[in-house]
């Protein structure tokens, strides 16, 4: 009964919420936010799932396009900047989750990073994604269909359609071997195993 109240509020939240995003297709619930910065360029799909703690920023044209069907768990933060950061449709990001598209310049000795230039770098994650508790997705992270990035792993690059992705920085540990239907562990650089050696 509690968790249904509970939801009821989130609902309620997210139809207030409606009033400032670019667009919140329904139903969608979001629990309590912490902050959100540059809400017109945001857009939320139909059946989104936002546990609170959500703090989500967009700098300056940047735009978030969150599809259908995602879930998030708690304290997730997402930033964006000068371009489009999408997330595909029916992805699940466990809690304390970071993804980002900018990092920050640090060329110029003795001025506060905060206040030097982004750099900004295309990311994207695909349909069917799982996102580990505490991973950190930074700028230049392009995820392909049904990948799966483990707990607490730092990811930058571009990974192909269903691997599994785990580590500090992470890499392939494991691809979807179509022609044997399984999952297949790979070497240091994403093949597969020749006899999963």
């Amino acid at each position: 009964m509690i968790v249904k109240i509970q939801k009821f509020f989130w609902i309620v939240n997210a139809l207030l919420l409606k009033l400032r995003l670019k667009k919140i297709g329904f139903p969608t619930y979001i629990g309590p936010t912490t902050f959100i910065m540059g809400s017109k360029n945001i857009r939320v799909g139909k059946r989104v799932r936002i546990f609170p703690g959500l703090r989500i920023e967009v700098h300056n044209e940047g735009k978030i396009d969150i599809k259908d069907n995602i879930s998030f768990g708690q304290n997730c933060h997402i930033i964006c900047s000068d371009t489009l950061l999408e997330i595909g449709s029916h992805t699940t990001l466990s809690g304390n989750v970071f993804i980002t598209n900018i990092d920050h310049d640090y060329q110029e000795i003795g001025k506060h990073i905060l206040d030097q230039k982004y750099m900004v770098k295309k990311t994207t994650i695909g349909e069917n994604c799982f996102i580990g508790y505490g991973a950190a997705l930074q700028a230049g992270t392009i995820l392909g269909k049904q990948c799966i990035v483990g707990a607490n792993s730092v990811v930058r690059g571009t990974f192909p359609d269903y691997c599994v992705i785990a580590g500090v920085p992470a890499k392939i540990v494991k691809r979807f071997n179509p022609k044997s239907g399984i999952w297949e562990k790979t070497d240091k650089f994403g093949e597969i195993i020749k006899n999963n050696q």
